[in-house]
């Protein structure tokens, strides 16, 4: 009986079961961080990196909902628990009115994981669950991760600059992830390729059909995300074009410990305004 192949740990590349080095990248599988590595991935999945993201947009939402005063919590159909304006400022809403008065410059990353109420959430965790695996599964896990966090940067960038005065949600680091897998589909080409660009070239129509009905959408946000996805993607490149490298890996440390110090310095310094006053 025949031996399925098995995916190297370290480039993500399917090499033989019974091969003791990856013919790949070079990775033996006696060394203890193949090892490692192997358990942590069956231990929390191929996904664990979309799981973290998501994890990360709950508990921010809900933050926003502890940090806000009973009487301005909303509860219609459209903003159904919607956090108050101040809590949501106070963690990172981005825009003119922060950046330019306040000088908030990292609301701009912090932005990307804050929600205005919870069909928001609902709708953008529903669609970075479809997306970002697919991102994951053609660039790799790290460069998936710069896309969304450097592309939702340069969603908001734009918006910022077009002067939306306040603004939040994943939409925008999300669209980033459809503009990378847009210039990838576009790129490879071929009938995957093909079916690619046409079946997100339908999410793109339907996101601009979706900001022009419903009121408050900022569809520069996501115009500027998709374009910066595009641009990310066309930097970097996807995997079959050419492989993860350290740099790609370094830069993902380094957008993931910039998302965690800006969320805790926003987080801590919010806690302890309404604790203060």
């Amino acid at each position: 009986m025949a031996k399925k192949p098995i995916l190297c740990p370290r480039c993500r590349r399917l090499i033989g079961s019974n091969e003791t080095i990856c013919s790949w990248c070079g990775a033996s599988r006696a060394n203890p961080l193949w090892k490692a590595i192997t358990w942590m991935r069956r231990s929390v999945g191929d996904d664990w990196l979309v799981q973290s993201i998501i994890i990360v947009n709950i508990v921010f939402y809900i933050f926003s909902l502890v940090l806000t005063e009973h009487h301005s919590l909303k509860f219609n159909a459209f903003s159904f628990l919607a956090p108050g304006q101040a809590s949501l400022f106070l963690l990172g809403a981005t825009g003119t009115v922060p950046i330019d008065e306040y000088g908030r410059f990292w609301s701009l990353l912090n932005a990307n994981y804050l929600h205005g109420g919870l069909l928001h959430l609902i709708f953008n965790l529903i669609a970075l669950r479809r997306v970002a695996p697919l991102v994951s599964q053609e660039y790799g896990s790290s460069r998936m991760f710069i896309i969304y966090t450097i592309g939702g940067i340069g969603g908001f960038a734009l918006s910022y600059l077009v002067g939306i005065p306040l603004t939040i949600g994943a939409s925008a680091a999300i669209c980033a992830l459809i503009g990378a897998l847009l210039y990838y589909g576009k790129s490879r080409g071929g009938t995957y390729g093909n079916i690619v660009f046409r079946e997100v070239g339908g999410w793109v129509i339907s996101l601009f059909l979706f900001g022009l009905i419903v009121p408050g959408i900022n569809n520069w946000g996501h115009g500027g995300g998709i374009i910066s996805g595009i641009l990310l993607g066309i930097l970097m490149g996807y995997s079959e074009m050419k492989q993860e490298k350290t740099f790609h890996r370094i830069l993902a440390m380094a957008c993931g410990l910039a998302t965690i110090g800006c969320l805790a310095w926003a987080g801590v310094g919010a806690a302890m305004f309404r604790l203060l006053q």
